[in-house]
């Protein structure tokens, strides 16, 4: 089964985020304190730490919230999903907006490794349903 691995937040956006033991989402907003939150269809962003563990295998000392990702995921293959889908986790509801992103400018990991999942491998969603969402919380396609 799916599951949360991390929640992260920053202040400031083109940051790395921090993880953190929970995150508030609130609907059709995002998460409480995170510079990404708002009105607008990139309101959380998910990355699988099965793509970080490729950045990993090219040397890098990276980890999750390293690629500004809210929630770090492991068991499900998010780039497979269509937009329009959604997301149980934990308390929320969630639907996928966007997958990948284009990158206007290249952050400190392409610098350091050539390379960046985010902008192939990371989607974006928005909050249906708010709620809580910590590490281990599942993830259900519903």
């Amino acid at each position: 089964m799916a599951k949360v691995v991390a929640v992260c937040i920053s202040e400031k956006k083109g940051e790395r985020k921090t993880p953190v033991d929970s995150v508030e989402l609130l609907e059709n907003h995002g998460i409480v304190s995170d510079a990404h939150a708002g009105d607008w269809h990139r309101q959380v962003s998910l990355l699988a730490s099965e793509s970080i563990d490729k950045m990993r295998a090219l040397g890098l000392d990276v980890d999750s919230g390293d690629f500004a990702e809210n929630i770090t995921t492991n068991g499900i293959e998010l780039v497979s999903l269509p937009i329009g889908t959604r997301l149980r986790i934990g308390e929320t509801l969630l639907e996928v907006t966007q997958i990948g992103k284009e990158c206007h400018t290249r952050c400190a990991i392409f610098y350091q490794a050539g390379d960046c999942v985010m902008p192939k491998e990371g989607i974006f969603a928005k909050v249906i349903s708010g709620g809580m969402i910590k590490p281990g919380d599942d993830i259900q396609s519903v």
